[in-house]
């Protein structure tokens, strides 16, 4: 037993995914950075061990029927833990974006500047006071009643539901209308209700035209279906709905994300004419705070709406004060260009994080333990310092701050350093040291030493001449105001910038438009899948080589069993009880719902039948247990199977397992996964690849590993264009785009251009100082 006096936070016996029986002490009260190559096992240890651990006394000091319900999630595999405090997670990983979530939500400073305006703001003549609920777009006390508080309506136009009109409805004019059955039911109901679906559309009557897309009438008619010579179809009531309402229908309803962004291509969004895209009602609006309405000053850079507030009288200070106070961390944090009505969809994982760990910086908790998932993400390098202070804040304030990072001046500016390793999946899974920085030098299997401690330039590479350039511009959209850039064709280029300073608006106006462009590939952070039904097996497109593998054994044949027996998607295979998940969701009711292995298969996900099925010694759901190391070996005489598995090692991701669920993947683990898949594609001429921070979440020895493999593509002929803070990756580039000077308003033009040693002289980049120290 350790004293109640004992410093530390002391790890016996973790054993979560890869970890090996680790034993690990760190002291509290500390900035403890867990370092190691992806894969590693470093969150394992930190997030599902530390935290997980944390969590779940805490759910079982709740109520019997917490511990009823956590019982059924899991505690950890680790021997035991003592020493641990209470611990907030915060983690890179969304929730489902929605257009109702903002920055104003996400830090609560929302509330404040609505309570600003209910009890300090001006009032019209004679007009009520209005709590604080009628400033907010999310209430019906505030919603505008048009938009219903969104501040957009959707509609649609005869053009985009009939993009050919010399097409007739049967030969599918209506391009928004469903396919298969229901497209066909629609026709049939118009056939019968005396429309002429023969004719060409642009020669049916206008009046008819507008009743088929427009109207809001369902009448329902008795359809006598064409007989097939091969059946019999009965007579049947069918139900009429126009294009409109079955695009608005499907768009606001549909839980398909393939469906809501086809019917999404069938609409355009305006600002509602009633509130002009404020998303309040009338009598919030003619409140005013120092001239403004509140959607005027919610849609200001928090820099300028601190700037803005001015307490008149006391009530008013008072608010004031607290407001500007709330929003300096989070302007600290680099995030002063985002405004308070910035949906949350908008925002990176990194962004996300940060706004939250402001959120923490004003809660005043201590005495607990942050753990943190590289909250650098994203973040330029002129910004990091001012994360290390902020860290530095929490630590001061009482508490123990454990970060997973990569980040190599977050680690340097570590108190205590857990190096896991010394490679990934079942390479790692050990910690290799623990203890300060500076004694991590002597640790020989270290990969993170061997970066940490070396801060020589890279060699010098030779700049590729380009073969022609991509001109983009003017671009006048979000920061950016008649911006024109030019990108080398050929070659490979970092576009660099402050956090907000228009680097993602800039490449997505890089399209297949443009002259020179003959393919276009976007690889973006965005998850594969929002269940655990989707992973990376099923996403590369592996999972159908394996499915007909295992349909060739002779067991298989013997029973029968087809290439969808071998699917956890289809009844005939799959575990009933978690319908092929391998999770059930437990639903906490006061907390956010959870997922745990099902009960029956144990995340197996098919039923007992299919499982005994074996392909040399293995079953399925052994098979899509196994790293993509150990698939690469496992299937190294099955070509189809090679070429997958050999991309994914390209790109650093050895260390996955083939059935790991998309929702315990990164967003660079994901981006990763998207490029994998690209790669084993066959080449169709020249490609454009657009990567978006493709180095977020790596350690610095897999990003050379990607960096070899994008150099490859380039060298191969074609173009690359990374949206990058890397500076070792920015320095290996042939052409630099860096924007600037600062975030937002600050921001938004060309700052300087050129191969990366001219960029490292420019004076008026914030980029420079830090590239000039990696340029050889």
């Amino acid at each position: 037993m350790h004293s109640p006096q004992d410093q530390y936070v002391r790890v016996r016996g973790a054993r979560e995914h890869n970890l090996r029986g680790v034993d690990v002490d760190i002291p509290r009260d500390v900035l403890a950075v867990f370092t190691g190559v992806s894969g590693s096992g470093k969150s394992s240890l930190a997030f599902g061990t530390i935290y997980a651990e944390a969590q779940r006394r805490y759910f079982e000091s709740v109520a019997p029927y917490a511990r009823r319900l956590i019982h059924q999630v899991g505690a950890p595999k680790v021997g035991e833990i003592t020493g641990l405090p209470p611990a907030v997670s915060l983690q890179q990983r969304r929730a489902a974006p929605t257009s109702r979530s903002s920055v104003g939500t996400v830090t609560n400073l929302s509330n404040s500047l609505r309570m600003l305006f209910s009890r300090a703001g001006e009032y019209p003549p004679g007009a009520r006071r209005l709590d604080s609920d009628a400033f907010s777009p999310n209430t019906a006390a505030g919603a505008c009643p048009e938009c219903h508080g969104l501040g957009h309506v959707h509609d649609t136009t005869e053009e985009l539901l009939v993009p050919d009109p010399s097409l007739s409805v049967r030969d599918g004019a209506i391009a928004a209308w469903p396919g298969a059955w229901q497209g066909k039911n629609l026709r049939d109901i118009l056939d019968t209700l005396g429309h002429d679906v023969d004719r060409p559309w642009r020669e049916l009557p206008a009046g008819a035209r507008e009743w088929i897309l427009f109207t809001d009438e369902q009448p329902v008619v008795t359809v006598h279906p064409v007989r097939d010579a091969d059946r019999i179809q009965r007579p049947y009531q069918g139900t009429y709905m126009s294009a409109r309402r079955y695009v608005l229908k499907t768009f606001s309803d549909t839980r398909s994300a393939s469906l809501r962004a086809k019917a999404e291509r069938f609409l355009t969004s305006t600002p509602c004419q009633v509130c002009g895209g404020s998303r309040l009602r009338p009598e919030a609006l003619a409140v005013t705070f120092g001239g403004r309405t509140i959607a005027g000053l919610a849609a200001l850079p928090l820099t300028d709406l601190a700037n803005a507030l001015d307490g008149r009288d006391e009530t008013a200070r008072v608010l004031t004060e607290d407001l500007t106070s709330r929003i300096a961390p989070v302007v600290e944090l680099g995030l002063g260009y985002l405004s308070l009505d910035r949906a949350t969809p908008t925002l990176s994982a990194g962004e996300l994080q940060r706004l939250r760990l402001a959120t923490q910086l004003r809660s005043g908790l201590f005495g607990v333990v942050y753990v943190l998932d590289e909250p650098s993400a994203g973040l330029h390098p002129a910004d990091t310092e001012a994360l290390l202070t902020v860290l530095d804040r929490l630590k001061t304030a009482g508490n123990s701050v454990f970060v997973v990072e990569h980040h190599l001046e977050v680690v340097r500016g570590a108190d205590w350093l857990v190096d896991v390793g010394p490679g990934a999946g079942e390479h790692g899974g050990r910690v290799l040291y623990s203890g300060p920085p500076a004694e991590l030098a002597s640790v020989a299997e270290s990969a993170t030493a061997a970066f940490l401690f070396d801060e020589s330039p890279g060699p010098a590479r030779e700049v590729r001449e380009p073969r022609g350039w991509l001109t983009v511009g003017p671009v006048t959209r979000h920061n950016l105001r008649g911006v024109r850039a030019e990108f080398p064709l050929g070659a490979f280029t970092a576009v660099t910038g402050v956090s907000g300073s228009g680097k993602s608006t800039l490449i997505g106006e890089l399209t297949e438009d443009l002259a020179g462009v003959d393919r276009l590939v976007r690889v973006d952070q965005r998850p594969i899948g929002r269940t655990p039904r989707s992973n990376l097996a099923t996403y590369t497109g592996l999972f159908d080589v394996v499915r007909k593998v295992f349909a060739g054994t002779e067991e298989a044949r013997a029973r029968g069993y087809g290439v969808g027996r071998f699917s956890f998607n289809v009844a005939e295979g799959r575990c009933e009880t978690c319908q092929g998940e391998g999770f059930v969701s437990v639903e906490l009711l006061f907390l956010p719902s959870t997922y745990a292995p099902c009960p029956d298969c144990g995340g197996a996900r098919y039923n007992p039948a299919t499982l005994e099925v074996a392909y040399r010694d293995r079953t399925i759901a052994e098979v899509l247990d196994l790293t993509v190391e150990g698939a690469a070996e496992f299937f190294a005489d099955v070509p189809a199977a090679g070429r997958s598995l050999r991309t994914l090692l390209d790109v650093g991701l050895g260390y996955l397992r083939l059935g790991q669920p998309a929702t315990e993947l990164s967003g660079g683990e994901a981006q990763r996964i998207k490029l994998a898949s690209e790669l084993q594609r066959g080449r169709r001429g020249h490609t454009l690849y657009l990567l978006d921070e493709p180095t977020t979440g790596l350690h610095p020895a897999d990003v050379e590993v990607l960096m070899d493999r994008l150099h490859g593509l380039v060298d191969a002929g074609h173009t690359v264009v990374v949206v990058e803070h890397d500076m070792t990756v920015v320095a290996g580039a042939d052409w630099v785009v860096d924007l600037g000077p600062g975030g937002g308003d600050r921001g938004g033009r060309v700052v300087a251009c050129g191969p990366p040693e001219r960029v490292a002289r420019s004076a008026d980049s914030a980029t420079a100082p830090y590239l000039a120290r990696v340029v050889p």
